[in-house]
């Protein structure tokens, strides 16, 4: 066995595209090796820096062996000219190739003898191409090469069992030498194995693997931020991010002047997180302090990195400062008609005209969820005044957070400025989600609103493109529904939202844009309940339907049945609806099976217990309304068991009277109907 081991060195490449050709370059050996019949021993190592792109293999066969295989050519009633071109591109005599009959005809065939290939031949061949496919998001040309890489490539390190692996890529030719230094061209070095190349740039400080990279940062600021007694959220997607934007990392303890904490603290975290990719720190309180901890890639002997990041985020907070003492003040109420300047979509009027939307939505919403309309059309008119602030110009994350801060500032009611500030939640399925009624309602109009708009313009997403995020905005309003525990009349509102836009003179199709908005959100509903570890076929059963107003009663109904479909009552439920079903389903005419038996047609105590027992079922079901208990639903249907057990071992359906054997089939039906109250039970696996 040996070791297979290739660097490729170029100019930094942004984290994203590091993540992204590591995946893709590690899936194509795989396949290459599988495909190729090349035995490895262990993992394929994939490592990355801003500079390099790594790969390790410890242990891979010298040789391969091609087992003899047959080769089929044309078949023996084709052209002279087909076999010609089959003996001339697999370089063979006619004598070589014999016919064979198979179930597609009489075809000549060619006997491959086995053979023994070196590894080191193939990956030669192959490396070049393996390379080539290695998609970039976003790629450079550079000189007068035709290289298309993520940031230009400079030199291909390749080694296999300690010797150097020759090819060709593009205007560059394999060797054992990469570069030491970045930023030093003229140091270079020669190595003949992972082992040692790995072990060298450790001693210089550099980490190649990403792994030990990101655990040695993450310890490191844990360790940094004991010591002064201070609170980090290390954050997966900033540390990831850091991880690959630094190859010798050094820990900086920083700080900035106090009195920027003056300025809300959302406007500091966005500033050292997103834009200058630095952790915050917090107090034993959960309060944000005026330290800050830089990772840097370098030593920093005389605090000159330290002392320049300082300076940078200070220059950034000065600026926001400024613009937070401006914004604050100017009126929320008189900036609303400047709204009218401000495009919301091409097709779908200005931001001032989706604000009027809003708020006639909101006030229908506020008479269901029986909140103030005055309060939340108030904070529906001005929650997107803060689009036009040099604040949200600055930081466009913090749309709505501000807008929440300055309606708080010029002495809004707490309801309406936290319900502006959180109307843009959630953003997903992990994030936040407000919980305040004027929040949810004000949240559900926006969003409901967006989808309404782009739904009526026809830009619905495809396959797996969705530029306007209208699946993440679906699945949030699924989640504001289920997770505060709302029972809303969706289809009416999507209506109403229909008749807005016409309003203003935007013209939908109202019936085809409720049945694919009903049938989008409904496919949301079932990626929610997916994520909630809910059973496929549980999943399909209950969203079996159309009516988007269920949205809540689906989620309660499968999740009650998902916890209980293995205990003793679940699975009678189950079984009792099957075993039904089965017997209607059986009959050529089942269409004309109503759900209607006639209890003066009855013969026996088996029948009329049955007929109760439904009467039963129906009459609970008829009385629970919006206060039902779905396990205790399923617990009323599963009681049905004695007296089905008792009528299929002593009735036979099939009565040879046809009246009695219609109105015995009418039974079931209704017993079938009965269960249809919580859901069809015919997709489910007992």
């Amino acid at each position: 066995m040996s070791e297979f081991f290739l660097e490729l060195f170029s100019e930094e490449v942004p984290s994203k595209l590091q993540i992204n050709a590591r995946k893709i370059l590690k899936e194509n050996l795989k396949n290459f090796f599988k495909e190729n019949e090349i035995l490895i021993k262990g993992k394929i190592n994939v490592f990355s820096t801003p500079n390099r792109l790594v790969v390790n293999i410890d242990k891979i066969t010298k040789k391969i062996t091609k087992k003899s295989e047959e080769i089929r050519g044309p078949n023996v009633k084709s052209p002279d000219k087909a076999l010609e071109g089959f003996l001339r591109s697999n370089n063979l005599k006619k004598s070589q190739i014999f016919k064979k009959e198979t179930e597609k005809g009489e075809f000549y065939f060619y006997k491959k003898p086995s053979q023994k290939i070196n590894t080191a031949d193939l990956l030669k061949e192959n490396i070049p191409m393996i390379l080539s496919r290695i998609s970039w998001n976003k790629s450079m040309k550079w000189g007068d090469y035709n290289l298309f890489w993520g940031r230009p490539l400079k030199s291909i390190l390749c080694v296999f069992d300690c010797k150097i692996l020759n090819f060709n890529f593009s205007h560059l030719k394999s060797s054992n030498i990469t570069f030491i230094d970045k930023e030093l061209e003229e140091k270079t070095k020669a190595f003949n194995s992972f082992k040692s190349y790995n072990s060298f740039f450790k001693s210089i400080g550099i980490i190649i693997d990403q792994e030990r990279r990101q655990s040695f940062i993450s310890n490191e600021i844990i360790k940094l931020s004991n010591k002064k007694k201070l609170k980090i959220n290390l954050k997966k997607n900033l540390l990831e991010e850091i991880t690959n934007i630094v190859e010798k990392p050094k820990i900086l303890f920083c700080e900035f002047d106090q009195k920027y904490l003056m300025i809300p603290k959302e406007i500091l975290i966005i500033t050292m997180q997103n834009h200058q990719k630095y952790f915050p720190t917090f107090d034993n309180k959960e309060n944000l302090t005026n330290n800050f901890i830089v990772i840097a890639d370098k030593k920093d002997p005389k605090g000159f990195v330290k002392l320049g990041n300082e300076r940078v985020i200070e220059a950034r907070l000065n600026d926001a400062e400024f613009f937070w003492k401006k914004n604050r003040s100017q009126n929320l109420v008189k900036q609303v008609s400047k709204l009218k300047n401000i495009n919301y979509f091409k097709g779908l009027g200005t931001y001032f005209d989706k604000v009027h939307r809003i708020r006639k939505l909101c006030g229908v919403i506020s008479d269901e969820m029986l909140i103030s309309k005055e309060k939340i059309e108030i904070a529906s008119s001005i929650c997107k005044v803060d689009l036009m602030s040099d604040l949200v110009g600055e930081f466009p994350e913090l749309q709505g957070i501000m807008g929440g801060y300055f309606a708080e500032a010029q002495g809004f009611d707490k309801e309406i400025s936290q319900a502006v500030s959180e109307h843009y939640l959630p953003i997903g399925m992990d994030s936040e989600i407000p919980k305040k009624p004027y929040s949810v309602a004000l949240s559900i109009s926006d969003k409901l609103d967006s989808l309404v708009g782009f739904f009526g313009v026809k830009l619905i997403p495809s396959s797996s493109k969705d530029p306007y995020a209208l699946r993440r905005m679906a699945i949030s309003l699924v989640r504001l529904i289920i997770e505060n525990n709302k029972y809303l009349k969706l289809r009416d509102l999507i209506n109403y939202s229909c008749m807005l836009y016409k309003e203003q003179s935007f013209e939908f199709d109202t019936k085809l844009l409720q049945k694919e908005l009903s049938e989008f959100i409904l496919e949301r509903l079932k990626n929610y309940l997916k994520e909630k570890q809910i059973r496929n076929d549980i999943i399909q059963s209950s969203t079996n339907i159309s009516n988007v107003d269920e949205i809540l009663k689906i989620f309660k109904k499968s999740t009650a049945l998902n916890k209980n479909i293995k205990k003793d009552f679940g699975q009678n439920v189950v079984s009792i609806y099957k075993r039904s079903s089965n017997i209607l389903h059986s009959e050529k005419n089942v269409s004309e099976i109503l759900g209607s038996a006639d209890p003066g047609l009855f013969k026996n105590d088996f029948e009329k217990n049955l007929y109760k027992r439904i009467h039963d079922i129906r009459k609970y079901f008829s009385s629970i309304g919006k206060s039902e208990n779905y396990e205790e639903s399923l617990k009323t249907l599963a009681l049905a068991k004695n007296e089905i057990d008792a009528f299929f071992d002593n009735v036979i359906v099939n009565d040879n009277d046809p009246i009695i054997k219609k109105n015995r089939l009418e039974l079931l039906k209704m017993l079938c109907k009965s269960f249809e109250n919580y859901f069809n039970f015919s997709k489910i696996e007992a």
